[in-house]
């Protein structure tokens, strides 16, 4: 029987011996940034949808990278769109002096349709 290294890397991941089997050496990055909400929902996707991609990802130690990264991209374009609503539909501080329980309604139509957006575009894709 031939001698088993005790070291391997295959497909971009390294492995260790441990008995007759190899197991992943899986380290976790440096990661300051926050996962926050929208990179958790983007994981639930990921463990419904795609396990293979969330297993690599994983596997290979760029999980909490990407999902922060996507949380950072998706948080930004949400900030737009939500600017940008509030700029077609005149939704202003004037607004919010006048009629706070109107700027209130307005505000969360403004935040769920924003949202929804987001989770098209960005989230379940």
């Amino acid at each position: 029987m031939k001698e088993l290294k005790q070291h391997i890397h295959e497909n971009g991941i390294d492995y260790v011996l441990a008995g007759d089997y190899y197991i992943p050496v899986v380290k976790l990055p440096e990661e300051e940034r926050p996962i926050g909400k929208w990179g958790r929902m983007h994981r639930v996707y990921l463990e419904d949808t795609n396990p293979l991609l969330l297993n690599h990802l994983i596997l290979t130690g760029r999980i909490f990278t990407y999902l922060a990264g996507l949380n950072e991209q998706a948080q930004n374009r949400y900030q737009r769109i939500v600017r940008q609503i509030m700029e077609a539909e005149g939704v202003t501080e004037d607004m919010k002096r006048r009629s706070q329980m109107e700027w209130v309604r307005a505000m969360n139509s403004i935040a769920r349709r924003a949202e929804e957006i987001i989770k098209a575009e960005m989230i379940y894709t």
